[in-house]
């Protein structure tokens, strides 16, 4: 984590013009897509992008290079795996909803060009929908399966280039909902 924050700090001094700042009262709404996740290690299973909507805002500035905020997240991740032995096939379906209160340190020290640093940490709740079947007849299963509903952690560090005042891409890195997020961010 500390390559990546030293990378992405390099990166914003070389293309520093104006500063981009995250600020206290700043709101950004974000959308994104992840790849890979920690939900759910089921390797052989056929599964969907995590897709995210985000909100943050600068709530306390504490005096140095930087603000923290506070958000919340919204997100979906899906599983399917189907089986087969002879005349017997089976189905089985997993969907995550994942809803979350984020906050993260948003540093301000680069000076840098429309670059917005930021490291966090996210608790979440990931409800699950779970369902099984298959073509004997008998085997039909809506709940909460095994792998049940349950409370989350996530870290990440992350970081937006403002193509103009407003809009940003946005990447993501680090563990929970997905190892790898990248969208789109608006600020106002």
């Amino acid at each position: 984590m500390k390559k990546l924050l030293l990378l992405m700090a390099v990166t914003g001094m070389v293309l520093s013009v104006h500063a981009q700042e995250f600020v206290k009262g700043t709101n950004i709404v974000s959308a994104g897509v992840g790849l890979g996740s920690s939900i759910l290690s089921y390797s052989s299973a056929s599964q969907t992008p995590a897709l995210s909507l985000q909100y943050e805002r600068g709530v306390w500035d504490i005096g140095g290079p930087g603000v923290i905020s506070l958000g919340g997240y919204l997100g979906y991740k899906g599983y399917s795996y189907s089986g087969k032995g002879g005349s017997y096939s089976y189905d089985q379906k997993w969907h995550y909803t994942v809803i979350g209160i984020r906050s993260a340190y948003h540093y301000n020290g680069l000076k840098a060009d429309k670059i917005d640093v930021y490291g966090g940490a996210m608790l979440s709740y990931n409800h699950l929908s779970y369902s099984y079947s298959d073509n004997s007849g008998v085997g039909t299963f809506t709940g909460a399966g095994s792998y049940g509903s349950g409370v989350g952690l996530s870290l990440y560090v992350g970081g937006r280039y403002f193509f103009t005042g407003n809009i940003a891409a946005l990447i993501e890195l680090g563990y929970g909902v997905a190892y790898l997020n990248i969208g789109i961010a608006i600020k106002f």
